[in-house]
């Protein structure tokens, strides 16, 4: 038995090759997998087995393009209800690949439709070697139970059940194989470890130490970081089948000319993924900012729309070619071209820009202890506001700006604020589309403004892995 793990940043999605001498199976692949195809080719198997453990909700997964590319079964849970060629699994059921057998336990809490495979080496005995827990168990977490509408309590009920009465009976040496590591939304605070063991958990898992089942629950269904649009979105798309990649717009290179023709369409939108320094000093008017640097994957995901065509624009072509295959794997699909020769070319061609004003952390202080009438609204999420903010500032997460930005009076100077500058530089973008005309951000966020002493630093942006809730849950309950 061999286990090869693969990790794809800003999602941090964790997915597996399990491998005997000639065949191999792929758990929760990613949507790009050529890597599988160029990792089983090294170690010299065939791969023959395509398993996923849930209906993925935030990214798209590479079932189908890896079953066309490979002729490999797919196996997924029968109550997905999935729309495709595959293998449905209930509890019971045994996979055999060569002297590996893979038990399926129903384990539903994070979905209602979520199982887990637990391993056993045959070659070496019959005690279970590993589980791949997809997001039910992670490393010092558990999965949310919040995704599905009016169920929270319901999936927090059966995510208990499915943690004690099944995953918890397994050996405390059997290893822990997650589908997230620190850096995903689909836990609130995990540890930035790939893997763990039953044994560790047990005793360091800070949401297994709540046995009471209704604290448990309670602990699970309040205070739940925000979901992105793409959420609810993703799962269905995995039940249904993602699109070929293969099948998918080619990235066309545009002249300014061009780009600009594009422009006339209401159907198409301009997504800028420079620099929040770069998009500041200049970028097409009405476009949208998401840094390919920060986590483009998920507010590309959360906020972009999807019937809509996208045109980019970046510092390069290869950044273009990255924003693409980032989009994609959150399921923005019709990315179309981008803008061949950049925001200089589109300069010299004597097109209209726009900016938005960056201050720094002393202007803005300046502006919040002077007589500067402003408004200041931290982008952030509500957990990181409560942490720590500035005295009068309004919390409206970036993202649902969307639809909030009537609160603001778009007249008014308004300075935008985050952790660092790349979230407020996205709800710029947002309100610079709705007509507001003097828009401030602000470089280097509430990280530099505590930096430079106006603030106490933000424990969330100091330690963004650390497992900041059930350590504050478990010692004020």
């Amino acid at each position: 038995m061999l286990l090869k793990h693969f990790f794809v940043e800003k999602i941090a999605h964790s997915s597996y090759i399990l491998a005997g001498r000639e065949t191999c199976a792929v758990v929760d692949p990613q949507r790009d997998v050529d890597v599988y195809i160029d990792a089983a080719r090294d170690l010299g198997v065939v791969i023959t087995h395509i398993l996923e453990t849930h209906l993925h909700a935030d990214f798209i997964s590479g079932h189908m393009d890896l079953a066309q590319k490979t002729g490999a079964t797919i196996y997924a849970p029968k109550s997905g209800a999935c729309t495709f060629d595959h293998v449905a699994l209930v509890e019971g059921d045994v996979i055999e690949i060569e002297s590996m057998r893979l038990e399926v336990l129903e384990t539903p809490g994070h979905t209602p439709e979520h199982i887990c495979y637990v391993v056993t080496d045959t070659a070496r005995g019959d005690t279970p070697i590993g589980a791949f827990v997809g997001d039910v168990l992670f490393v010092g977490d558990v999965g949310r139970p919040d995704l599905f509408p009016n169920r929270a309590e319901e999936l927090a009920d059966k995510l208990y059940h499915s943690l004690h009465d099944k995953l918890l009976q397994l050996p405390d040496s059997c290893e822990v194989y997650p589908a997230h590591a620190a850096g995903s939304l689909c836990g609130r605070s995990m540890a930035a470890k790939y893997q763990t063991t039953i044994g560790y958990e047990r005793h360091y898992n800070a949401a297994l130490q709540i046995e009471d089942k209704a604290e448990f629950i309670r602990s699970l269904t309040s205070d739940m970081p925000p979901a992105p649009d793409h959420f609810s979105r993703c799962s269905d798309i995995n039940r249904q089948g993602p699109a070929l990649i293969a099948d998918l717009p080619a990235l066309e290179e545009l002249r300014t000319s061009q780009f600009n023709a594009r422009l006339e369409d209401p159907n198409v939108i301009v997504l800028d993924v420079r620099g929040y320094a770069a998009f500041a000093g200049l970028h097409v008017p009405q476009a949208w900012h998401i840094d390919l640097a920060g986590n483009f994957p998920t507010f590309s995901g959360w906020v972009l729309p999807t019937d809509r065509d996208i045109l980019l624009v970046a510092d390069d072509y290869d950044d273009a070619r990255q924003a693409n295959l980032w989009a994609r794997r959150v399921g923005i699909d019709r990315i179309v071209g981008y803008l061949g020769g950049g925001m200089s070319a589109w300069a010299a061609a004597g097109q209209k820009i726009e900016d938005i004003h960056v201050i720094s952390t002393e202007d803005l202080h300046d502006m919040v202890t002077g007589s500067d009438s402003i408004v200041l609204v931290d982008v952030r999420a509500p957990g990181e506001f409560e942490d720590s903010h500035i005295g009068g500032a309004i919390n409206i997460p970036a993202p649902d700006l969307r639809s909030r930005y009537n609160e603001l009076h778009p007249e008014k100077p308004t300075v935008l604020i985050c952790s660092s500058g790349n979230r407020s530089s996205l709800a710029g973008s947002i309100l610079k589309q709705y007509g507001f005309h003097e828009v401030h951000s602000v470089a280097g966020g509430m990280m530099g403004y505590s930096a430079a002493g106006y603030a106490k630093q933000c424990a969330v942006c100091e330690n963004p892995h650390g497992s900041r809730y059930f350590t504050n849950y478990l010692a004020t309950s």
